[in-house]
């Protein structure tokens, strides 16, 4: 059985949704169950592109509340966790495009391992 989308949740998208799947989070369920910090660490390990407002929208999406709904202290708190999760957190070796390659074996199981 399948999940919810995560596009139901306010202000995540298709796009969101297609980073998050490549994530390994496969619906809304288990974004709610792992939360929008270990989401988005587990968004830069797949290569996607650290941004702070990416960052925040999933907060406040996880919270029902509007993207544009964080200001003042709570969104320097946020700014704050980003940095050190930004800073902390490495993508994965190989490019999505290495990875195709390693599945239909043109380039061989433990390239740059």
């Amino acid at each position: 059985m399948t999940g919810t989308a995560i596009t139901t949740i306010r202000n995540l998208g298709p796009s969101v949704e297609e980073a998050l799947h490549r994530a390994g989070i496969p619906d809304a369920e288990t974004l709610r169950d792992l939360g929008a910090h270990e989401a988005y660490r587990r968004m830069l390990k797949s290569g996607t592109h650290p941004h702070f407002i990416g960052y925040y929208v999933l907060h406040m999406a996880l919270q029902g509340r509007p993207w544009n709904d964080c200001k003042g202290k709570e969104k320097d708190a946020l700014r704050q966790q980003f940095d050190s999760l930004k800073t902390t957190t490495t993508a994965d070796p190989l490019s999505r495009i290495e990875k195709e390659l390693v599945a239909i074996g043109v380039i061989p199981k433990g390239f740059k391992d």
